[in-house]
């Protein structure tokens, strides 16, 4: 890089908890070095950058950038466009004309791919740029990564939630669902068992898009529950889909909506709504609720792991340092070591874009409506400290006199 280089940031896809703790870092980790002159930021992502929606972070204070770092959300804006080929070439030629010296994009799947074919397209003309994707993702589905920013976060959000829902079916007893976001990684759902404490305590079933779904099955899972307990809470990935991986929502809903990428509409809660449905017409119970998580699992303030937070920051800081010192392209990767801490590696673009890792059998139980000990081991060092956990009345019961 030249001895006066500017280097653009942006950031995109889903917001997280955390997303921001990845800029915060980046922008502090730049200014260690002299090489680097400004730091620019491209508000909503890679739209932002073809339009040269610029904002130079340069001068930001640390106070601020510190207060911005916890805040949820992306601060710069994001965006869900899919850039094509043509789309990286109007990118790089606004990084060059700009004279970016270093590309960084903060994102999931698509995003690295995104800095794979502007990384390419800068070789192909011999200009000097440094292209690093930094991970982001709630769903925890990037290639070679032991887990991704943003997830440990959410998935803690998710165990508190589904332990709250527990409480309350506990104490009005019937069933409860609730739909995570997945659509093809069960990771987020499969959380929502680190809520349990005691052996009786919901979710009762788990439901994963890693495994297929099937009506009877499932009805036939429910009633076994309810017969056992009296009650039962459910957890089920969005993207759960047949033999044909046919994504149950648009199985059951009337009318699909698709989005700009061909995707079928999996929010909105249709899947919560028809599924509560099918169980009340089914198995002839009254109290079934159900309920989509939505948006709200990804930027909940006041519900972030601390240990998220810290490896977020740090992936900033080290995307910086790749692309000062490696001279390569890359995306940034956590690596789990010991019991549990957290290296981190540049991994090669293609390894990492456009790709999507599932939850790997050993965390799934053989009935496959349930997680395993092994996932409880991989997740509960993400949560963070304080998990909170629920109590319960220890007094003994009285004897009865007129019901004896």
């Amino acid at each position: 890089m030249s001895n006066a280089s500017k280097i653009l940031v942006a950031q995109g896809g889903g917001p997280t908890a955390v997303i921001n703790q990845s800029l915060a870092g980046l922008v502090k980790e730049a200014r260690k070095f002299p090489a680097i002159a400004r730091v620019y930021g491209a508000f909503h992502g890679v739209r932002g950058i073809v339009n040269e929606d610029f904002v130079d972070l340069t001068a930001e204070t640390s106070a601020n950038l510190e207060a911005v770092a916890a805040t949820p959300s992306a601060a710069l804006g994001s965006t869900r466009d899919k850039p094509d080929l043509k789309y990286c070439q109007e990118i790089f030629k606004s990084v060059k004309a700009h004279g970016i010296g270093a590309f960084f994009y903060i994102g999931g799947n698509d995003s690295s791919d995104t800095v794979r074919i502007v990384s390419e397209e800068a070789a192909k003309e011999n200009y000097p740029l440094r292209c690093i994707h930094i991970p982001k993702t709630i769903d925890n589905d990037l290639m070679v990564n032991d887990h991704t920013p943003g997830f440990p976060s959410a998935a803690r959000f998710v165990a508190q939630a589904f332990a709250g829902a527990n409480l309350d079916n506990r104490a009005l007893p019937g069933v409860y669902l609730g739909v995570v976001m997945g659509r093809h990684a069960g990771f987020l759902t499969a959380a929502a068992a680190l809520g349990k404490k005691f052996p009786d305590d919901g979710p009762h079933l788990i439901y994963l898009p890693e495994r297929v779904f099937d009506f009877d099955r499932f009805l036939s899972d429910v009633k076994g529950v309810m017969d056992k307990h009296g009650r039962c809470v459910i957890a089920v990935s969005e993207g759960v889909g047949d033999a044909e991986h046919t994504p149950i929502a648009a199985k059951l809903a009337t009318h699909v909506e698709k989005d700009p990428h061909g995707n079928v509409e999996l929010g909105g809660g249709a899947l919560a709504d028809l599924l509560t449905k099918l169980i009340k017409d089914k198995l002839g119970l009254k109290r079934v609720r159900g309920d989509t998580f939505g948006y709200v699992q990804r930027s909940f303030l006041g519900c972030v792991s601390d240990v998220d937070q810290r490896e977020a920051r740090e992936v900033g800081e080290k995307a910086v340092q790749f692309a000062m010192w490696e001279g390569r392209d890359g995306s940034v990767t956590i690596h789990r070591t010991g019991n549990y801490a957290a290296g981190y590696q540049l991994t090669d673009l293609k390894e990492i874009a456009a790709k999507t890792k599932v939850m790997p059998d050993a965390f799934i139980a053989p009935s496959g409506n349930g997680v395993t000990e092994a996932f409880h081991g991989y997740l509960a060092p993400l949560l963070g400290s304080d998990m909170p956990e629920a109590a319960r009345l220890a007094a003994a019961r009285v004897k009865k006199i007129l019901k004896g």
